[in-house]
């Protein structure tokens, strides 16, 4: 009788460099990239031409409608361009990773690999984002960019303001950038285990339905997980730009068109 296996939290270990770990997490980011930089390299092929070709035209209106769509939650066209290169590639890399961890032969296709003094069959590729490893270090890149496109924008005296201000100055306001101080560690938290969490229980429940019934019941599921993908990928690209924006306006500034706060 066949025994039901759900994905492991951790990610597998599939061989070593040296002393390093490759993980089968860490084989399909690079995959992942792969395939980026391969389009990368179509689309400089076209040369850019006046008048596009198909593949070209494609390119363009996805970079075209990207850029719209980002530059209709910043409303600021100049920090739109300052940032669009960082959170275009932080939501097509996420996406395309999503949809990569459902290909046939993922977490199916299995290795033999040593594991405590023991020989078990693993995947030889998993969902990149099944491992929050994985998430932690996307999110720990686009925090990090926050607080750098936010001293950039303010410089580091007002940017440090919003979250220390002397208590015998304006004793609310220094409780206050405690808790911005705070929100921005919850903010790196968040981002981790909303990617993660989503992904790992596609990915788990992917394996129950294919487990019960095999063949016709799982393919509705995989239309789902391409759609949840996606929407993961935009929602985690939508808050990295609302945080950019937060952090790009002075404290205090008065603009209607700022977004209210996100944690």
């Amino acid at each position: 009788m066949a025994v039901l296996e759900a994905p492991t939290l951790a990610s597998e270990v599939i061989g070593h460099v040296g002393s390093f770990e490759i993980r089968n997490t860490l084989l399909m980011s690079w995959l992942a990239m792969g395939v980026i930089v391969g389009i990368a390299l179509l689309t400089r092929a076209t040369g850019y031409k006046m008048i596009p070709g198909r593949f070209q035209t494609l390119m363009e209106l996805i970079v075209g409608e990207m850029f719209q769509f980002f530059n209709s939650i910043m409303h600021d066209e100049a920090q739109t361009r300052r940032v669009f290169t960082l959170v275009a590639t932080i939501f097509i890399f996420i996406t395309v990773a999503n949809w990569m961890g459902i290909l046939p032969g993922v977490g199916s296709i299995t290795i033999l690999s040593e594991h405590e003094g023991h020989t078990l069959a693993v995947p030889l590729l998993r969902s990149m984002n099944a491992d929050v490893n994985m998430t932690l270090a996307v999110a720990l890149i686009a925090i990090v960019a926050v607080q750098a496109f936010g001293i950039a924008a303010l410089g580091i005296g007002s940017y440090g303001g919003k979250f220390f201000v002397a208590p015998w100055k304006d004793f609310f306001g220094s409780f206050v950038g405690i808790l911005e101080l705070f929100a921005e560690f919850s903010r790196l938290v968040s981002f981790t285990f909303r990617l993660f969490g989503n992904i790992f229980a596609g990915e788990v429940l992917l394996v129950v339905i294919a487990f019960l019934v095999p063949y016709i019941a799982p393919i509705p599921f995989l239309g789902l997980e391409i759609f949840v993908g996606f929407i993961q990928a935009l929602v985690f690209a939508m808050l990295t730009l609302v945080f950019l924006k937060m952090a790009m306006t002075a404290h205090g500034h008065d603009d209607a068109h700022a977004p209210a706060s996100v944690s």
